[in-house]
């Protein structure tokens, strides 16, 4: 009988940003990194805030601790691989990985959309019907 073709492939090729000298990749390296590190830490700063004064403790700022704790982990479910991608100048990710990511990614983001609708309506409340708030 006639052979057929076995091969498989079970990885992704990521092709990234630019293919430019190894300045400009260190550029994209250094502000993707300052982005991220800015970003984790200026939602740190608000759940510590939050959790510290009590006088915060109020359902806006319960909804705002939720989505800074949202927007931690999603922006730490891709930001990291790309940044440990790009120093090992891998340019390949398993298709468990990959489907696994994408998972987080999406997970995060209706999370972030739900406290964000969630949020949107509380203010309502707060808002058209202040007595009952």
């Amino acid at each position: 009988m006639g052979e057929t073709n076995q091969s498989s492939n079970s990885e992704f090729l990521l092709l990234g940003l630019s293919r430019q000298p190894q300045q400009q990749q260190q550029l994209l390296f250094v502000l993707f990194l300052s982005r991220y590190l800015a970003t984790v830490l200026g939602n740190l700063l608000i759940l510590l805030a939050i959790s510290t004064d009590s006088r915060l403790h109020i359902p806006v700022s319960f909804f705002l601790c939720n989505l800074s704790f949202v927007d931690i982990c999603f922006s730490s479910t891709t930001v990291p691989k790309m940044l440990a991608n790009h120093i090992l100048r891998k340019q390949t990710i398993p298709f468990s990985r990959c489907l696994t990511q994408m998972y987080f990614v999406f997970t995060f983001m209706d999370m972030d959309n739900f406290l964000l609708a969630v949020m949107a309506y509380d203010r309502f409340v707060a808002v058209c019907h202040p007595l009952h708030y």
